[in-house]
């Protein structure tokens, strides 16, 4: 099992919507981390199991203390909530200034989320939504620790450039310089695009010999849909079957596909895959199709 950090150069792509989709439909348990510095967005959008809100206080809040102790990875899930569609998630900060309090255990952080596989309780996969990171951000220290780094871009001409630079960066930081097409580091660094689903297989053809061409390191791995019906059904702003949205559909096929391509290497010895139900978060306004 694995961490598997997503994040964007900057605007919004859509990396929380991104992370929740995929976590969704993940094969095996799985753990949602909202690990971006500049603040969490579920405890806005999403209802908790018992039916009423998430508490801001349990997630990567309260964890900070903990962790200047040391940090198991199985006391992660002392900090964890299920949401009413049963997907567990590690709740992020309210506000930028809470990451303060974090300083200096990011590290800690990437070490327990990589080591929960391993938990003799509970094991799992993280997906942590790691946010904008371009500047200094402090969640660039999980990376180290990740199995698989994905960059979330849209397709507009700038967004794909943006996403080059920032794939060669990183593979500069995390992999120590420009990787030609037969080159293989760890973490590993991927890119999904949000595309329009009637382009998006052209585009990511197009994409991925851009990145191969400028030696970035990265490769495509998947396209999500733009789909902004399906956004505001995950999100619970609108009714609707998830399961046969665009939005949810390309998300089991990418993460089809990374199983595929990684899901070798992060299988602990011994342990078959296990097949988890759909786990769409579910609020008042949102219907989750099963």
């Amino acid at each position: 099992m694995a961490l598997i950090a997503l994040a964007a150069d900057k605007g919004s792509p859509g990396v929380t919507t991104a992370a929740v989709a995929l976590a969704a439909v993940w094969p095996r348990r799985v753990l949602l981390a909202e690990t971006d510095p500049a603040g969490g967005d579920l405890v806005y959008r999403s209802a908790a199991a018992h039916g009423g809100p998430l508490n801001p206080n349990t997630g990567m809040l309260s964890i900070a203390a903990t962790a200047r102790r040391g940090l198991v990875p199985d006391q992660l899930w002392d900090h964890v909530q299920p949401l009413s569609g049963g997907l567990e998630v590690l709740v992020g900060l309210g506000i930028a200034e809470q990451a303060a309090g974090l300083a200096g255990l990011w590290p800690t952080l990437g070490r327990a989320f990589s080591s929960l596989a391993e938990s003799q309780h509970a094991p799992a996969d993280v997906i942590a939504d790691c946010g904008r990171i371009s500047g200094d951000t402090p969640a660039t220290e999980l990376f180290p620790h990740a199995a698989l780094v994905l960059l979330i871009s849209r397709t507009e001409p700038e967004a794909l450039a943006r996403v080059r630079d920032r794939a060669a960066a990183l593979s500069a930081k995390l992999h120590g310089g420009p990787r030609g097409a037969a080159s293989i580091a760890m973490p590993a660094i991927g890119v999904v695009l949000i595309a329009d689903t009637s382009t998006a297989g052209k585009l990511a053809g197009q994409v991925n010999d851009m990145l191969v061409h400028a030696q970035t390191g990265a490769r495509v791995v998947g396209t999500l849909a733009d789909d902004p019906s399906g956004a505001d059904q995950l999100a619970g702003r609108r009714r609707g079957r998830l399961d046969k949205s665009l939005l949810v559909r390309s998300a089991r096929k990418v993460t089809a596909d990374l199983y595929q391509q990684y899901g070798a290497a992060w299988s602990v010895p011994g342990a078959a895959p296990a097949s988890a139900p759909d786990r769409y978060p579910v609020n008042g306004h949102a219907e989750a199709g099963r």
